[in-house]
């Protein structure tokens, strides 16, 4: 599973970062999915290996516009250069009133391609490809806010010497075992898919989470993920000046979940406007160390800071590689 981040600050753009969006694929696919849309998302989109053609499905967290602003734009952009494919967009309410609004008074009358809007703010979400099997989790924040879990569907193998055992004939009937459907041989025999295959790997999880200043609300899902991508706006010094009321994480907050859930991997984005990559006068001004300093005094893992275009792939064996 790759993951690229196509915005990593909070609120409002930097000139070295674009707000909340990023891109999840299947491995080196150009097939791809999208979870935020902050505004200028299809600008970021230009420097990166996808395209509004190939995207399967977008995931909104929340309707505040540093998470939603460039998604009338980027389906414009995709109508505009000749989508024909469905394209789902699964989000809370608002999302889709705000869309359809923006593009009523902007005379945008027919889209090429059908557009659909799942609330993903029902109990009964979930969604599911032929890849991953995505459901949200409920957050904290000052509107209704979600994260989302993406896991991967599983992939399975043949047992050659099982299917010899039970004189399964090579061809069309080893396609359907694989596919999971039981199959009756000419003898009348019935070889059951389970029978003969097994996952080819433990199916992966990724976690991928909106604005929430409870990052304990996800323990018992980070228990079964590898990797949570979490928003980490503020170091706690800063919290306590600013105040609770933006409802938002510190870096401390999001490592301790992690630790406590012994996840393996952690990636922190959507920061603060006040962090910067590079500092020149360390004693006034902070950096993105400040929170990586914070998370690292409570979390053990594997810990990355997120970047604009930075491009990690959670390797099927569960490690973690930068791209």
């Amino acid at each position: 599973m790759r993951l690229t981040f196509l915005g990593t600050s909070a609120g409002s753009p930097t000139a070295h970062r674009n707000v909340t969006a990023l891109a999840l694929a299947n491995e080196d696919s150009r097939d791809w999915y999208l979870v935020d849309c902050g505004e200028g998302t299809q600008h970021q989109l230009l420097q990166s290996r996808y395209s509004s053609v190939r995207l399967r499905a977008i995931f909104i967290t929340h309707v505040h516009g540093d998470h939603c602003y460039g998604l009338p734009g980027l389906i414009a952009s995709a109508n505009m250069h000749g989508r024909k494919a469905p394209l789902t967009v699964c989000a809370p309410d608002g999302v889709e009133q705000f869309v359809r609004s923006v593009f009523e008074h902007t005379d945008i009358r027919e889209l090429r391609f059908p557009l659909e809007f799942i609330r993903s703010d029902q109990p009964d979400f979930c969604w599911q490809d032929g890849q991953f099997q995505v459901s949200a989790l409920a957050l904290s924040h000052r509107v209704p806010c979600f994260a989302y879990q993406f896991s991967e569907l599983p992939h399975y193998k043949l047992n050659e010497d099982a299917l010899q055992q039970h004189a399964v004939p090579q061809g069309p009937l080893w396609h359907q075992l694989q596919q999971g459907n039981d199959v009756t041989l000419d003898d009348g025999r019935q070889v059951l898919a389970d029978e003969v295959r097994s996952p080819a790997w433990q199916p992966r999880r990724v976690i991928i989470g909106g604005d929430n200043d409870q990052p304990a609300l996800l323990n018992d899902a980070l228990r079964e993920a590898d990797l949570l991508v979490h928003e980490a706006t503020f170091t706690e010094d800063v919290l306590a000046k600013v105040g609770p009321q933006y409802m938002h994480s510190t870096a401390a907050m999001v490592a301790k979940a992690a630790e406590e859930a012994s996840l393996q991997h952690l990636i922190l984005t959507h920061f603060s406007q006040r962090y910067q990559k590079t500092v020149r006068h360390p004693e006034h001004q902070r950096s993105i160390d400040d929170l990586r300093t914070e998370a690292q005094t409570v979390y053990a893992g594997n810990l990355l800071m997120a970047e604009d275009f930075f491009c990690v792939q959670l390797e099927r064996d569960r490690q973690l590689t930068p791209l």
